[in-house]
Order: structure tokens, then C-alpha cells, then sequence
């Protein structure tokens, strides 16, 4: 019997709805709603599938620091993966709202980006696993 089961995980970073609209235009999926809060007075928010059920959290940290992965002062601490069809078409649309391609590669089926606030992540060619 488990003690717990898995709900989601949550990225600090200095602006929460911008990361999570960010996320939410590069899975397809929704911001939950605010209700009457300002993007700016948020500080912590999820990015939901269809049904409401919570994918990623993102809170905010003053004087967030990014990773500086691979290497430097300030690791990685964790990295997400998401499954694609297609690199090239997937790598056009994560930079056009707002990935920035990583120096770092080392494989042919997958790329590395950091998202807006520099957490790293990747693209990984039909990845099933």
C-alpha cells in the first residue's frame, strides 16, 4: 500500500501565469482559472488538462535564480520531457513562445531548451516511455 500517490510538480520562478501560460500554449492544454485575482497578485498557479486535472504548479520565488545546468553554480534541481512527432516542427513552435534552444545537446532524438525563466527542458522524438 502506498503512502501517497503523485498529484503533480511545481516550478519556482519570478512570474507564475507567464510561465504557466507559456507551459499551456506548449502542451495545448489551460491556465485554471484566476477568479478575481490579477496576474500580478498570483503567486502560485497550475496548468490543468481538459478534465481539471492538475499537470504543472508554478510558484512564485522572489529573486528567482535560474539554473545554470550543465554546469555553474546553480544546478538544474529538475528538468521536464515531453513526447513529440516531429523535432523540427515542435523545436519552431517551443521558440516561438519563448524556449530558447540550450548550447547543451547530446543526442540525435532529443533537444534540450530552457523555458522562459531558464528551466531546463526537453523535446524528445516519440518518446514512450
Amino acid at each position: 500500500m502506498s503512502i501517497a500517490s503523485y498529484r503533480h510538480a511545481t516550478l519556482d520562478c519570478p512570474d507564475p501565469v507567464g510561465l504557466a501560460t507559456f507551459y499551456a500554449e506548449l502542451l495545448g492544454l489551460k491556465v485554471e482559472p484566476l477568479g478575481d485575482m490579477k496576474p500580478e497578485d498570483v503567486t502560485w498557479v497550475r496548468i490543468q488538462d481538459e478534465k481539471g486535472f492538475p499537470i504543472i504548479g508554478f510558484a512564485r520565488v522572489e529573486n528567482y535564480v535560474a539554473p545554470t545546468w550543465p554546469e555553474g553554480p546553480v544546478p538544474q534541481q529538475s528538468h521536464l520531457e515531453f513526447s513529440v512527432t516531429d523535432l523540427e516542427v515542435a523545436e519552431a513552435q517551443a521558440i516561438a513562445i519563448g524556449a530558447k534552444k540550450h548550447e547543451f545537446q547530446s543526442g540525435e532524438n532529443y533537444r534540450v531548451y530552457v523555458d522562459p525563466v531558464g528551466h531546463p527542458f526537453c523535446l524528445i522524438l516519440n518518446y514512450n516511455d
